[in-house]
């Protein structure tokens, strides 16, 4: 698996990142959840996301990352997420900030990159809540700090100076944070969350559903791909990303994902025809918040 660095961070990433929001399901058993991380690992993907919404994935990544040894664990790139969670504190304040990383430590044992998780605009440009991040960084509790989002907080957040990391929708369907990144990036880190768009040519349920519908009505010729594979890989060497995110509880998703990435860049005529399918609609399609 290709290792990139992490922006400015001194962190190195794999091109594919594990999203653990799946994990958290209550549907999934502990040693299914176990077994999953663990081949990841195995597979080279070194770095994993999180937060404290996603049900029981902070405690189930921590069970596996507590279990191995320092040389494995230093390997590794642990992200999670907060600003809101933390029983008798308000949410979007800095105390919350401060007691949602060392939460967070506890449950993971240790954190190398903490996000605010989509916090809104009117909080962020307040800036009390970089204080907390800030010092936190300094005291050696996390590496990295960074916002999670999209729309105009992230591109608030892209502008902040002190911010190391950004972590942000695109795929196929939602590609609006390529344009800010490139443009105000300024050698942050960034992460592709949302790489597969949830899959709408499997899932009804996904937010890209009507999107997917309008975009791919005709047939896509450029190439021979599943679905899964065109969007991963457009999602891994998209410009200026560091690691796309996949979240997945199906083994053979996750090594087939794997192999994808390692085969590479898209062709240029594949990536020809996907640009051309989200620029016709790319003023009306923004970020899916």
């Amino acid at each position: 698996m290709e290792l990139r660095p992490l922006g400015k961070t001194g962190l190195d990433v794999s091109a594919l990142g594990f999203g653990a929001g799946p994990l958290g399901s209550e549907e999934l058993g502990e040693e299914e959840s176990d077994t999953i991380l663990r081949e990841a690992i195995a597979l080279g993907i070194t770095v994993f996301d999180t937060a404290p919404s996603y049900g029981a994935s902070e405690a189930r990544l921590g069970r596996v990352l507590k279990s191995l040894s320092a040389a494995e664990r230093d390997r590794l790139v642990v992200v999670t997420k907060g600003g809101y969670g933390v029983d008798g504190v308000e949410d979007w304040t800095p105390e919350v900030i401060a007691r949602g990383i060392d939460q967070a430590t506890d449950r993971l044992g240790r954190v190398d990159v903490f996000l605010l998780h989509s916090c809104p605009l009117d909080r962020l440009v307040v800036g009390d809540l970089f204080p907390p991040l800030e010092a936190a960084r300094k005291a050696g509790k996390v590496r990295a700090i960074g916002y999670s989002g999209d729309g105009a907080p992230l591109a608030w957040s892209l502008r902040y100076p002190e911010l190391d990391v950004v972590e942000c929708s695109v795929n196929l369907l939602d590609q609006e944070a390529l344009g800010k990144v490139s443009q105000f990036a300024h050698g942050k880190g960034v992460l592709a969350k949302r790489a597969l768009a949830g899959a709408p040519w499997r899932h009804s349920s996904s937010a890209y559903v009507d999107r997917w519908r309008i975009a791919y009505a005709t047939p896509f010729v450029a190439g021979k791909f599943d679905w899964d594979e065109l969007a991963i890989r457009f999602a891994a060497f998209a410009p200026g990303v560091s690691a796309a995110l996949m979240g997945t509880r199906e083994l053979d998703h996750l090594r087939r994902a794997v192999s994808a990435v390692e085969r590479g860049v898209l062709p240029e005529e594949a990536l020809a025809s996907i640009d051309h399918r989200f620029t016709a609609h790319a003023e009306d399609w923004l970020g899916v918040i």
